[in-house]
């Protein structure tokens, strides 16, 4: 895995220690995607799901990513997941580079 994935994976433990709980899901791939191509949001997905940060399988990532594409988070739940990785010095995905 490329260390920039790495990193982001190191940032998402540290912002969900305890794992990212079910209702963050999706504004969390949401939040993801503005920032990294499908194929790096899998990747991310598949490598929190097999160390069990993210208690899901791969047939569930790929639900989930579906979901994110064809299912927008509200806006409530983005600003809480925005909220809670901003905490932890994430750039903020609606700020420009």
């Amino acid at each position: 895995m490329p260390p920039f994935l790495n990193a982001i994976i190191d940032w998402l433990r540290a912002g969900y220690p305890d794992g990212v709980p079910e209702a963050d899901y999706i504004p969390l791939l949401a939040l993801l995607r503005r920032r990294l191509s499908d194929e790096e949001v899998r990747a991310l997905a598949a490598e929190l799901a097999g160390t069990g940060d993210l208690p899901a399988d791969s047939t569930d990532i790929q639900v989930m990513i579906t979901k994110v594409t064809n299912e927008m988070p509200s806006e409530d739940d983005v600003t809480r997941v925005r909220t809670r990785l901003a905490a932890h010095a994430w750039p903020d995905p609606e700020s420009p580079e």
